[in-house]
């Protein structure tokens, strides 16, 4: 892929699983971690890397369940697809490249995974950066923000919530039922995902990172470890939240939030004060004018944004 000149891809073995990561930038810089979201892969990064690629050392994976890197084997309890299984991949890929301390961003699924990382990893994590995510526990519990009823009327922002995030209540339900329905046009439910949430369609999405997107997630075997991943995030995930919660756990390093400003997140949910309950240091952020997927709507913005908030 020409737009990732300069970078290397692997993959690196992390307690027995594969994960395919792509390296560049510069050696001696700032370590920087970026997770993409859900239905995508690294490639998520791409513009963003090429704004970065002098100033940091950049490691860009798949999660696991994602693109290239291990789907494991689904397990009762879906621990396989825990954010605290994926952040404990993230630590050893970090490891494996001699950066015992990094910058964190992610974006999507992997904000969640960067979160649980930076809750469990503490003494790794410089500063974090989520990208259009409120917590999990406080949107699957509803916390929603003063006057969301009225910035969602006519309907309960329940409807809001349910239709606009349906993918979270219909991926966690048991296989194969979503993995069947999806299966009838995998390449349609990726375009839709790809070109909602704001996103007013594909236009953001370069034709190679759409192939690849198309390549990594259109197959039975993508599709089931992706409903995986939710089926943790309503289960074990948050039984991991609620325990670090009950322990008055709280996130440490600053952290920077966006949010597309055409998204919805930011309409049900106060982002900034519940992510100011859950850290104990500086939160700042900003809205963004863009759909959900900023690093690739905004690309240069996001640069600009990780830039002034990185700065060692």
């Amino acid at each position: 892929m020409d737009w990732f000149e300069g970078f290397e891809a692997r993959t690196h073995v992390v307690d027995g699983v594969r994960i395919h990561a792509r390296t560049g930038g510069t050696r001696g810089k700032p370590p920087l971690l970026l997770l993409h979201g859900f239905p995508q892969t690294h490639v998520l990064w791409h513009r963003v890397a090429r704004q970065l690629a002098a100033d940091y050392f950049l490691v860009l994976p798949d999660l696991r369940n994602y693109g290239d890197s291990d789907k494991p084997p689904a397990l009762p309890d879906h621990a396989q697809a825990s954010k605290r299984a994926m952040a404990r991949d993230c630590v050893g890929l970090m490891d494996a490249l001699g950066c015992p301390t990094f910058f964190l961003a992610g974006h999507d699924r992997g904000g969640r995974v960067a979160h649980r990382l930076a809750l469990d990893h503490p003494q790794r994590v410089r500063r974090l950066a989520l990208l259009d995510i409120a917590p999990t526990l406080d949107m699957y519990d509803g916390r929603f923000r003063a006057g969301a009823r009225e910035a969602c009327a006519p309907h309960a922002p329940y409807f809001v919530f349910a239709r606009g995030y349906e993918h979270w209540f219909h991926l966690v339900q048991p296989a194969p039922m979503p993995e069947t329905m999806i299966g009838a046009d995998r390449r349609g439910y990726l375009h839709a995902k790809l070109g909602g949430w704001g996103a007013g369609g594909l236009s953001h999405v370069e034709p190679t990172a759409l192939a690849e997107y198309e390549r990594c997630f259109c197959t039975p075997d993508a599709v089931h470890a992706a409903c995986e991943d939710y089926r943790a995030s309503a289960g074990i995930d948050l039984d991991h939240d609620r325990a670090s919660r009950a322990a008055g756990t709280l996130l440490r390093c600053d952290l920077l939030l966006l949010w597309g400003e055409r998204g919805l997140v930011h309409r049900l949910f106060d982002v900034p004060s519940l992510w100011q309950a859950q850290c104990a240091a500086t939160v700042s952020g900003q809205a963004m004018p863009c759909g959900h997927f900023i690093p690739e709507e905004l690309p240069r913005e996001t640069a600009d944004a990780f830039w002034s908030f990185f700065r060692d």
